[in-house]
């Protein structure tokens, strides 16, 4: 079975229901971490995941609300003999590299070790178990990808957009895809009211159009701009005013199968 598992569902700033956004995608035996904010450590524990089953992180960009777990993740296996591979744009494995020599973590007494894999947007790349990647470029910051993976029995198709803005490649790259999980930040009226959000994130009413006509299975909306006053019901009819397949609105902890 292939499952998302939602450890973080909110945007930069946290509540005490939603942690920053940060996701697990598991497929037999193979345990992917997308993201890696907060105490990753206890969110995996919180989750029944052991962490030393984690063998890749992918690293959609490099603000902090999708990074500053990472040196606690490796801080608190350094006793344990393991080894994590860590995806992202050379830009991202670049910074996650210099963010790690910061603490120390790359030091010999360290057991716990990270080996960095660079990803070219358009080509694809075996991750584990089966499970292979191709990334692609969204428009938030320089260093931003999506992830496009291709998991279990008949090669299902699981999207991360990590954040960005609505960008039409994506969703053609992401066209039938059995599940899709996008930046939502908030209702359209914020986007009317905040003009700048247009550049960065995704409106509920725009995600639920071009979920849409991409064709998407099953659509996780995810980074939720929790700083504004809306409640997830306003965006989820928003986003039904638009799109009719299947559609999960996730809090922290929740999973869902991917069908």
């Amino acid at each position: 079975m292939t499952e998302i598992i939602f450890l973080g569902t909110s945007g930069y700033v946290p509540t005490p229901e939603r942690d920053n956004a940060a996701f697990l995608l598991k497929t037999g035996e193979t345990s992917i971490l997308v993201d890696c904010p907060g105490s990753p450590l206890r969110k995996l524990a919180a989750a029944g995941i052991k962490p030393l089953d984690v063998g890749s992180v992918f690293v959609t960009h490099v603000h902090a609300d999708h990074v500053y777990g990472l040196p606690s993740l490796v801080h608190g296996l350094m006793l344990r003999d393991h080894v994590f591979r860590l995806f992202g744009s050379a830009e991202s494995v670049d910074f996650c590299r210099r963010l790690l020599d910061l603490f120390g973590l790359r030091e010999p007494k360290y057991k716990t070790r990270v080996e960095f894999v660079a990803l070219a947007p358009g080509e694809k790349t075996a991750v584990a178990g089966g499970v292979d990647v191709t990334a692609w470029s969204v428009p938030h910051q320089t260093s931003s990808l999506a992830f496009e993976f291709r998991v279990g029995p008949g090669a299902k198709k699981v999207v991360f957009s990590g954040d960005t803005p609505i960008h039409p490649a994506l969703f053609e790259w992401a066209r039938g895809a059995d599940a899709l999980v996008h930046d939502c930040g908030a209702p359209a009226r914020f986007f009317e009211k905040f003009p700048v959000l247009k550049s960065v994130h995704t409106s509920a009413l725009d995600l639920g159009e071009w979920s849409e006509r991409a064709g998407v299975r099953l659509l996780a909306p995810v980074h939720f701009l929790t700083e504004l006053d809306f409640e997830v019901g306003e965006m989820e009819k928003e986003i039904r005013t638009r799109f009719t397949g299947r559609l999960f609105m996730p809090s922290d902890g929740e999973r869902v199968a991917v069908e």
